[in-house]
């Protein structure tokens, strides 16, 4: 934009220096020749009087040589015997005899083109019908003195002007141009999680108007966060109720392995409600957490009940760190929803895997069970959308986890023969491209929206 109004400053301020200027330089020059030719017609009436006192070649040559152009050796009288004032021959006289003759009838000053320059040819009558023609010398210099410096000197006006508005337009456009890039940079901040980040609305008018309905804007969003949060959390708070009507079912079984079994599933369930309670009151943002050390925690947590059904459990590869961009509690609780989803879609004694990948910007977490497989992956991955009678929102949860670092989720057959759920995240974060963006809207148009099964 900056250049672009520049480039607008810099054509429009030509044209009208151009409009100007051209007009002024012909007016210049023709004023410099008006000038040449009036003094020399100046000097040739100034013989007009000597001529009609006196004939004398003697008188009327000091009369010549007391002019400017005379003395440089520029003027000449015409006598109407054929003779010349001074004596001069006839390769010495500029204008010939039809333009000598020309003049006389004209009975004006009369002005012609002569080799090196013009000519004014001024007409005196005499008596008896005489006519004496005086002739002035102009050289091609005289017709154009000044003017070459005159044009120098507007055109180095001309262009001042026009730098001078360039330069204006320079600083109206960086000053735009800044306010633009500070509410750009703030908008790409809140857009990454940064919610506390405002602008201050300077610049144009539009663009203080722009700045302010930015910031409205964000607070209004970060209010229905905050709602959305604090509404989460009492819905989560209100599974206490039924919570606490369990444990005291609990621990009416009295002792034994089955008895203890479920009082540590219902402490379980009271911990995860807990974290879920804590980690919606909480402001959203970025950080970080080691994948390798999430996955171990929540296979060993699922193991237990992969334990009671009969069920094959793996951790391959989570020997080592695995840092990601992402909060655990979000990737603990995608894990949560695919290991979920095993035990509620497979028949028990059926085995499963988890997987870490780590490669070069990239890290792979692989789901794989020896279930009957999706069948559909399309719809499985529809938001809201389920064939099993839950909510849908499984595969939804972890999709979301891996965009939200820049990468993604795919459905795949495993080599146990059933469904492999790949989430793959870029180690280091990336927001998805705009145009990306854009795309995963219209898909949300046309299909309710990517979930679980």
């Amino acid at each position: 934009m900056r250049r672009t109004l520049v480039l607008v400053s810099l054509a429009v301020t030509s044209m009208v220096a151009l409009a100007f200027l051209i007009p002024l330089a012909l007016t210049v020059r023709e004023i410099a020749r008006d000038r040449a030719l009036t003094a020399a017609e100046r000097q040739a009436s100034a013989l007009g009087p000597v001529l009609a006192v006196t004939e004398d070649p003697a008188a009327l040559e000091r009369a010549v040589a007391s002019t400017r152009a005379g003395a440089a050796g520029r003027m000449t009288l015409h006598l109407p015997g054929g003779g010349t004032v001074p004596a001069t021959a006839r390769g010495d006289v500029n204008a010939d005899p039809r333009q000598l003759d020309r003049a006389g009838r004209r009975g004006r000053a009369y002005t012609v083109r002569v080799p090196g320059g013009y000519a004014l040819l001024q007409p005196v009558a005499l008596d008896a019908g005489r006519i004496t023609v005086i002739e002035v010398f102009v050289p091609s210099a005289d017709m154009s003195r000044g003017v070459l410096k005159a044009w120098l000197v507007m055109t180095a006006v001309a262009a001042a002007l026009v730098a001078g508005s360039v330069a204006v337009a320079d600083r109206l456009g960086n000053r735009m141009i800044r306010s633009t890039r500070r509410l750009a940079v703030a908008a790409a901040a809140f857009g990454d999680g940064e919610l506390s980040v405002r602008v201050e609305p300077d610049g144009p008018p539009e663009l203080i108007e722009v700045g302010r309905a930015f910031n409205a804007m964000a607070d209004h969003v970060v209010q229905l966060l905050s709602a959305e949060r604090e509404m989460a959390a009492d819905l989560s708070h209100r599974l206490r109720t039924p919570l606490a009507a369990l444990r005291l079912n609990v621990e009416a079984l009295g002792p034994g392995p089955v008895a203890d079994e479920a009082r540590e599933a219902v402490d379980r369930i009271e911990r995860e409600v807990d974290g879920i309670i804590r980690a919606v009151r909480r402001p959203t943002g970025r950080g970080g957490c080691d994948a390798a050390k999430v996955l171990r925690e929540r296979v060993e947590f699922w193991s237990v009940l992969a334990e009671d059904e009969g069920r094959a459990c793996e951790l391959i590869g989570a020997e080592g760190a695995a840092p990601l961009p992402l909060p655990g509690t979000e990737l603990a609780a995608a894990v949560d929803a695919l290991l979920g989803n095993v035990f509620r879609y497979t028949p028990e004694g059926t085995g499963f895997a988890v997987t870490l990948h780590v490669g070069k910007g990239l890290t792979g977490i692989l789901v794989a069970d020896g279930g009957p497989g999706i069948a559909d992956p399309d719809a499985a991955l529809r938001r809201g959308s389920s064939g099993g009678g839950s909510t849908g929102l499984g595969l939804d949860i972890a999709r979301r986890a891996a965009e939200s670092t820049g990468g993604h989720l795919r459905i795949h057959t495993s080599v146990l023969g059933g469904a492999q759920i790949q989430m793959w995240f870029r180690t280091k974060y990336l927001p998805p491209p705009r145009r990306s963006r854009r795309l995963v809207r219209r898909r949300h148009a046309r299909w309710p929206s990517p979930g679980g099964p």
